[in-house]
């Protein structure tokens, strides 16, 4: 109580003390009245100058302006009351100050900000594989020299600011990016394009692929971009490999397809997490260097081991499919190449029914092999060993020797 009381007594001495006569503060003649009212008609001078400043930041982005009462200002008008005597002429300190300084030159430092465009690559399905966009350098405010020049306007005549900025590099040069896109690798196979049902399913499942970006670590599936080879898809009858034989089914020609991308991802130095051989070989590939796909438990998976994406292009042509990948080169030259190691030969049959005849083809073992050639040292490596079912060869009693259909264009009309 004692505090409360002593604290009132002051308060009501201010409002009872009286400046002595004569007494100016600034333009201000503030004689005779309590110290509270001098301190408020100075500071209506004050104010009133205040209120015809103002401060101006300028920015290649904007131009920011603060005024009262954002602005506003600390005096010792008090201080010099309590001491004054008659005539003084008092000139008062004021300290010109902005409301959320902290949160402006943050606010301009995020608006003036221009970020860096990092350089890119588009990746196209048809002409040139790539466009590139060199991107751009960014900037930023200095921000320190900004806060330093606000306090500084303000402390003086209320001067222009005019924003510092410094560049803001980017991370990776063109260069980079366009390393990062190199060509890595292509394969081509043939087909007769004559047979319409074929081409057509082996044009739909690379379209289907065309233009697909493989992450770095990530794995493709054939199965799943493809999707399932049914009519309702697109997909047409032709010939495919069953239990050994060629039949017609819905599809016929997509294993040409996984065979072609198969070989290609080899060359680029991809690895292949999930393969199948065929029953029987196939003309497009030498033995031990195809892939066959079958609805949903026979996939062909393939894995980018490095570190940047790659990119995948399939197109067909008049009687071909051409798969090209394309990223960054690990420093090796892939090839590929496949050995015959042993001859099944095909069995005979003797029909008396011409419609029963058809051509036989001899079976074959067979092995795959990679050859990596880094920094002029050479190592091959056996990816894989396969066993080709020979096809039964039914001869008709009533056939003249010789005249049998060529084994090689026969199979070539009929795999799937």
């Amino acid at each position: 109580m004692p505090a409360l009381f002593a604290g009132f007594i002051f308060l009501l001495c201010g409002f009872c003390f009286t400046v002595p006569k004569n007494v100016t503060v600034g333009s201000a003649d503030v004689g005779g009245l309590t110290i509270y009212e001098a301190a408020a008609k100075a500071r209506e001078n004050i104010e009133r100058e205040l209120e015809t400043k103002t401060l101006t930041v300028r920015g290649d982005k904007s131009v920011y302006t603060f005024g009262y009462p954002e602005i506003y200002y600390k005096d010792n008008i008090f201080s010099l009351l309590k001491h004054a005597k008659k005539g003084d002429k008092l000139t008062p300190s004021v300290i010109y100050c902005l409301h959320g300084f902290d949160e402006i030159v943050q606010g301009i430092c995020q608006s003036e900000r221009v970020a860096a465009v990092e350089p890119s690559a588009k990746f196209n399905i048809s002409g040139e594989p790539f466009t590139y966009d060199g991107g751009r350098d960014g900037k930023e405010v200095v921000k320190s020299k900004l806060a330093d020049d606000l306090r500084a306007s303000l402390a003086g005549g209320f001067e222009t600011v005019n924003v510092a900025y410094k560049g803001v590099n980017r991370e990776k040069t063109p260069e980079e990016v366009k390393k990062s896109t190199e060509y890595l690798a292509g394969f081509t196979t043939y087909y007769d394009s004559s047979n319409v049902c074929r081409s057509s399913n082996i044009r739909l499942a690379a379209n289907k692929l065309n233009g697909k970006i493989l992450e770095s670590g990530k794995t493709l599936s054939f199965n799943d971009i493809v999707g399932e080879r049914t009519k309702a898809r697109g997909f047409l009858s032709a010939k495919i490999i069953e239990n050994g034989e060629f039949v017609e089914g819905v599809g016929g020609g997509v294993c040409q397809v996984s065979t072609t991308l198969y070989n290609c991802a080899l060359l680029a130095g991809m690895d292949i997490a999930e393969y199948h051989p065929h029953s029987l070989a196939v003309g497009y590939v030498p033995p031990s260097r195809d892939a066959m796909v079958s609805g949903t438990s026979c996939d062909l998976k393939i894995t980018n081991n490095s570190d940047c994406p790659v990119y995948i292009r399939g197109r067909t042509g008049n009687g071909y499919v051409t798969f090209e990948i394309y990223g960054k080169k690990g420093g090796a030259v892939y090839s590929l190449s496949s050995k015959v190691t042993e001859t099944l030969p095909a069995p005979e049959e003797i029909t008396d029914d011409p419609a029963k005849a058809k051509t036989g083809k001899d079976g074959l073992a067979s092995e795959g092999y990679l050859t990596v050639v880094r920094g002029g040292y050479s190592k091959t490596v056996r990816l894989r060993k396969d066993k080709y079912l020979p096809v039964k060869h039914v001869k008709y009693v009533g056939e003249e020797e010789g005249v049998d259909e060529n084994p090689e264009e026969s199979a070539e009309k009929t795999e799937g």
